[in-house]
């Protein structure tokens, strides 16, 4: 699930703060301020491969059925060349071209242009303005929340369309799936470079910026915290939550049409790679608010890793499950159907209120009941740039006693069940599950060096009380 998605609440901060007088010339959570030479080494890879992976991927289901070996042995026996292969690899299209600018320009005017107004209805949801976590140099930012209704609003067209008013087919990013990658690369690698070069010459805020004097590390990791275009309009918000996971609905949407209009039915698993990543998307949105306090937010600065893993990576690689389907239909058996089904089902479950119960808990200050008993928490301390002293409570009970990233279990739990309605023939659609365990375990060590680099001893005394980071008595 999104790693632009990432679903651990960083540590909150209560309301009160006092002034101590002094004032501190680095603060150090949020990303480093130096760069050692196995993080450069990581940066520089990652910035050369990881768009000739999303390609590879692509390429493999377009020219090879979805194979990952087939096309590496046509270049090992000579059957295939390089150019072969780039040869018959579509290319960008006016249509896909004008299809993506409408497809961005829509979201931003649904993102800027159109105040939230489904909080107002629906009971429980938080929507509209609403508050962000401090940043290492003192500030709160205020957000417009509304992602719901723009998921909601793109849906009711995009089902419009399809029953009633026939524009376009709903094949069509299916289609035209290997143009629009081209564009989606375009966007991503614009944006990250104006992320850039705004951090140098007119951040939002010049104290939530980072400058390390390597340039690779800067433009991946992002200089600026918060980059922002006039009072709304964040960076971080809007490229991590649309159009990348707006899309992602609308995506397995559309390869499902394409497996109606191929073998003239949608298969079981494809009905459940639709209804599992779609009770996800729709979470994300129905707690966009509290979204506000994770690690995306509370700890990335925006570069090309969220710029353009948010563009490219998210969309095309999250969505593989559907995408195997359409050249690989599979019609599970009723009990493996269930049984996924329930998997995927309870690792939501185990995702959400173990969430929630952190959401409570910072809501209510920690008088609350988790499990019919008050919670259990440390209580930490944390510093800004400005010299204002913060005070957080790390509760230690519920799913958060369990472990300290209980949540990215049940997460993985719901990315395996994706994975597994695709059977056992190919080992393309278990990239997801492979690259989640891998995301969520570096990200469970990397946030908690950016915790004890925030709080000191104060995060020694958690993990002290809390020793296991994902599953209990194992790690």
């Amino acid at each position: 699930m999104a790693a632009h998605q990432e679903k651990k609440a960083s540590e909150e901060r209560n309301h009160k703060s006092t002034r101590n007088g002094t004032r501190t010339s680095q603060v150090q959570w949020g990303r480093a301020w130096e760069v050692d030479w196995f993080s450069l080494a990581s940066i520089i890879f990652l910035l050369m491969f990881a768009p000739l992976i999303v390609y590879y991927f692509i390429m493999s289901c377009d020219q090879y059925q979805c194979s990952l070996i087939d096309p590496v042995i046509d270049l090992l026996t000579g059957s295939e060349y390089l150019s072969d292969i780039w040869n018959k690899t579509p290319t960008l299209t006016y249509r896909a071209a004008g299809i993506y600018s409408l497809w961005v320009a829509f979201q931003v005017v649904l993102y800027v242009c159109i105040p939230d107004f489904c909080h107002k209805f629906l009971p429980g949801y938080v929507g509209g303005v609403q508050e962000g976590a401090v940043t290492p140099a003192g500030v709160v930012n205020k957000y417009e929340i509304n992602g719901l209704q723009a998921w909601i609003i793109t849906h009711v067209l995009w089902f419009a369309n399809a029953y009633y008013f026939h524009f376009f087919s709903p094949t069509i990013i299916f289609d035209n799936w290997i143009p629009l990658l081209w564009c989606a690369n375009i966007l991503g690698y614009a944006v990250s470079t104006f992320a850039m070069i705004k951090g140098y010459f007119f951040p939002t805020n010049a104290k939530d910026c980072k400058f390390t004097g390597n340039f690779f590390y800067d433009y991946m990791m992002g200089i600026e915290f918060n980059p922002r275009i006039g009072k709304w309009f964040d960076f971080k918000l809007f490229f991590n939550g649309r159009p990348g996971i707006i899309a992602w609905t609308l995506i397995n949407l559309s390869y499902a049409a394409k497996q109606q209009e191929l073998y003239g039915q949608v298969t079981n698993s494809m009905i459940l790679v639709n209804v599992l990543q779609g009770i996800y998307v729709l979470d994300f949105f129905w707690n966009e608010a509290w979204y506000l306090k994770t690690i995306d937010i509370c700890h990335d600065h925006f570069g090309w890793y969220l710029g353009w893993g948010d563009c490219v990576w998210l969309p095309y690689l999250y969505t593989l499950q559907g995408l195997y389907l359409v050249y690989h239909p599979v019609q599970l058996c009723t009990a493996n159907a269930v049984g996924i089904l329930m998997l995927g089902l309870i690792g939501y479950y185990i995702f959400r209120m173990t969430n929630h119960q952190k959401d409570l808990f910072r809501r209510t200050n920690g008088n609350c009941k988790i499990w019919g008993r008050k919670p259990e928490y440390i209580e930490c301390s944390y510093m800004s740039v400005d010299g204002t002293k913060y005070y957080s409570k790390l509760m230690t009970s519920g799913f958060w006693g369990w472990a300290r990233h209980f949540n990215y279990t049940g997460d993985l739990m719901g990315s395996l069940a994706y994975c597994l309605t695709c059977g056992f023939d190919h080992i393309l659609p278990y990239f997801y599950i492979v690259y989640m365990t891998i995301l969520l375990t570096h990200r469970c060590i990397r946030d908690e060096h950016r915790c004890f680099s925030k709080y000191g001893k104060d995060w020694k005394h958690y993990t002290a009380a809390v020793p296991y980071r994902l599953l209990p008595g194992v790690f």
